[in-house]
């Protein structure tokens, strides 16, 4: 029946009925995924979990801040010391300033503009430093709901307007950081998808050597891609599913990668078959009943994989499970479908000038990956043990591995105007009092609060002269750090010490929902990785119908992921010079590598498990290696390209996620895959298929070289 459908999909007839109906859903979806990003939801408060302590301050706070409020801080230095002028200039900018779209008017009809008059008054605000080089302006903007997309032109009218001759001006605050957030994801929808493109292009020309054949894949790769991003938009427009500018970044990629990676196997299959079937259907639909057993395997583990991340207690987290499940899914469906249809209509020549001709020789058996399991055979046991050793040493480097909140100025790979006024900011001792923390509690108990939070030193005032509304009492509390910062997410377990026994008080804030995010992202990191690591040793299971031959996998992945992390690291600290990755690092790196990194194992061994039942275990893992060999360094290396152009993005946490997948799925084709899990086949031989009756089989103790005739 499997083979029957292989051939229906791929007939004369049938191929141009796929193409027909892809053409039709592709001038449907590419408007819709075109609004992707009008969807994106990037603020760290909507990523935490309704359980989190901030996110029920936000909660209370309701009454006094409109969450879709953007302060902003217009930072003004001048090396010398700001001059009288100076101030008379930044008071002149205030009618100006609440003039531009979205500045928020209180109910008396004042702008809210705050600006320092003059030195001696600014020093008493809080809004001039005590030697008189940095004063402050704070404005508020409240853009609705889609002031990320509208803060950017916003800031840029505000820059004109606060320019002073012989005085640098900077944006701070959550204004000028949205501002830059957007700049960097700017290219998520062009740049990054071209510069995956460009690579992909490139390594598929060197893999096919043939100027038209790669067009098929990348064409097919892309409607994939429009296709989920238009099944994501409407989840996200109408069923509140979490997409951010991180989240899409990766859709990119990943369905680029992925969707190469198999149309790599079923074109290397369907050109092994079309050396020995004349008609190019046929030989379409005995590639495609052969290998689509192994795409689909390896589609399903990926996407059930990205789905354990639903347990996720960070919204953003979980949101990107689905995300990346509907873009794997999407994509296997297009590459088993479009992509052979397209094959098959274009005929043999599309692999011009190296066409398969029926009847010729299958170059494979004498290849590179035939030479390197020849030279493995003589001596397995000294190759695995010799192999695991290194990986083991590699993964040593976990130990220079730092993981929490990246501060704000170095969440970036380069400069942007909000991180060097928070620089600013903090190199004068100035508090960034759009950011405080914010306290809430009863107004019995707001005497108390206060006397408590009192005790914690390195704080700056606490104000109680909000006036309490619906039985709440608000106390902004100005922090005079960076609230990305240790210092800053101390001072919060301080606060929330210090108050704990207070009833109906609760700690919330930029500084609170870093701490909070931190906390959930590392309670994610310890369920979800046994969870996958369970959840794809079940599929394996059950792809191969043994037990300990996917036992023997999985710890090849996790020696591939522990020596990827511990090289990254490595890179991370003396190469890069980033101080430290993200809180939720381990887990994505984790669950990409497992998830992608054993796609290749099973690409190999349901190869091996095939020739395993006509030659025996040991001959079959080198005529497994030789003919997939190509292909599958080829995917790994389309794979790794495509993720490490997430360092376009001008991102450290994307930068640091694209080097260590890259880097990983290199250690994984090259190294794991190739040389670690072939020398365990040929060393442990059936005994691997246990406890299946392929273990049971008789095999040569000794396998001899690859030749054509093995093929």
């Amino acid at each position: 029946m499997h083979r029957q459908i292989a051939g229906a999909l791929t007939g004369r007839v049938t191929k141009w009925v796929v193409l027909v109906a892809w053409l039709i859903v592709i001038a449907a979806a590419s408007t819709f995924a075109q609004k992707l990003g009008d969807v994106q939801n990037n603020e760290a408060s909507s990523w935490l979990p309704s359980s989190a302590e901030s996110t029920k301050a936000l909660d209370k706070l309701q009454p006094f801040s409109d969450p879709d409020n953007i302060p902003t801080i217009v930072v003004y230095h001048r090396a010398g010391g700001l001059t009288a002028a100076d101030f008379a200039a930044i008071a002149g900018q205030a009618p100006q300033i609440a003039d531009l779209d979205g500045v928020v008017t209180p109910s008396d009809g004042a702008p809210t503009v705050t600006y320092p008059k003059d030195a001696a008054s600014g020093q008493r605000l809080g809004l001039v430093s005590k030697d008189a080089t940095v004063a402050t302006s704070v404005v508020t903007f409240n853009l609705g709901s889609e002031g990320w997309n509208k803060m950017p032109p916003i800031a840029d009218d505000l820059r004109s307007i606060t320019h002073i001759s012989g005085v640098d001006v900077h944006l701070a605050g959550p204004g000028g950081q949205t501002a830059d957030a957007a700049d960097a994801f700017a290219g998520i929808d062009g740049t990054l998808l071209y510069a995956a493109l460009g690579v992909v292009i490139v390594i598929l020309l060197f893999t096919y050597r043939s100027p038209i054949l790669w067009v098929l894949p990348i064409l097919s790769s892309v409607f994939a891609l429009f296709t989920a991003e238009a099944v994501i938009y409407f989840l996200a427009k109408y069923a509140n599913l979490t997409v951010n500018g991180q989240s899409q970044a990766i859709l990119s990629v990943l369905v680029i990668g992925a969707g190469t990676d198999y149309a790599l196997l079923l074109v290397a299959r369907y050109r092994e078959e079309l050396r020995r079937h004349e008609d190019r259907h046929e030989a379409m639909a005995v590639a495609l009943h052969r290998a689509s057993p192994a795409v689909i395997a390896s589609a399903s583990t990926v996407a059930i994989g990205m789905l354990c991340l639903l347990l996720a207690e960070l919204n953003s987290t979980a949101g990107l499970g689905p995300i990346m499940a509907i873009g794997v899914l999407v994509t296997l469906l297009v590459m088993l479908t479009l992509l052979p249809a397209l094959l098959v209509i274009t005929g043999r020549w599309v692999f011009w000038p190296r066409r398969p001709a029926y009847g010729s020789d299958e170059p494979t058996t004498r290849g590179l990956w035939a030479k390197v399991g020849n030279r493995i055979a003589p001596r397995p046991r000294t190759v695995w043990v010799t192999t695991s050793a290194v990986l083991l040493i590699a993964c040593l480097g976990m130990l220079t591995l730092k993981t929490g909140n990246i501060p704000t100025d170095k969440q970036y790979t380069k400069t942007y105007d909000s991180v060097v006024g928070q620089r600013v900011l903090v190199d004068h001792g100035l508090a960034d009092t759009s950011t405080p923390i914010q306290v809430v509690t009863t107004p019995e108990h707001a005497g108390a609060v206060v006397a408590a939070i009192e005790t914690v030193r390195g704080l700056g005032p606490v104000s109680d002269t909000v006036p309490a509304v619906g039985g709440v009492k608000y106390l902004p509390v100005t922090q005079t750090v960076d609230p990305a910062s240790q210092t800053a997410a101390d001072q919060v377990v301080a606060v929330r010490h210090a108050v704990r026994d207070i009833p109906d008080t609760l700690v919330g804030g930029s500084a609170a929902i870093y701490l909070d995010t931190a906390d959930a992202a590392h309670r994610d990191n310890r369920l979800i990785i046994p969870v996958v690591l369970l959840v794809v040793m079940l599929i394996l299971m059950l792809l191969l119908r043994a037990l300990f031959a996917p036992v023997l996998l999985i710890a090849t992945v996790i020696l591939s992921f522990g020596a990827a992390l511990g090289i990254s690291a490595l890179i991370f600290k003396y190469l890069y010079g980033f101080d430290m990755a993200d809180s939720g690092f381990p887990l994505f790196v984790f669950v990409f590598l497992v998830a992608l990194g054993i796609d290749y194992n099973i690409f190999l061994m349901t190869r091996v498990r095939e020739e395993t039942q006509r030659v025996g275990t040991r001959q079959g893992s080198l005529i497994a290696l030789a003919s997939t060999g190509g292909v599958i360094t080829s995917a790994g290396l389309v794979l790794a390209a495509t993720f490490a152009v997430l360092g376009t993005i001008p991102l450290v946490f994307l930068a640091e996620i694209g080097t260590a997948i890259a880097l990983g799925v290199i250690l994984d084709t090259m190294i794991v895959r190739a040389v670690l899990v072939t020398a365990l086949n040929l060393d442990l031989g059936a005994r691997i298929w246990w406890p299946s009756r392929l273990d049971r089989t008789a095999e040569p103790a000794a396998p001899r070289p690859t030749s054509v005739a093995d093929a």
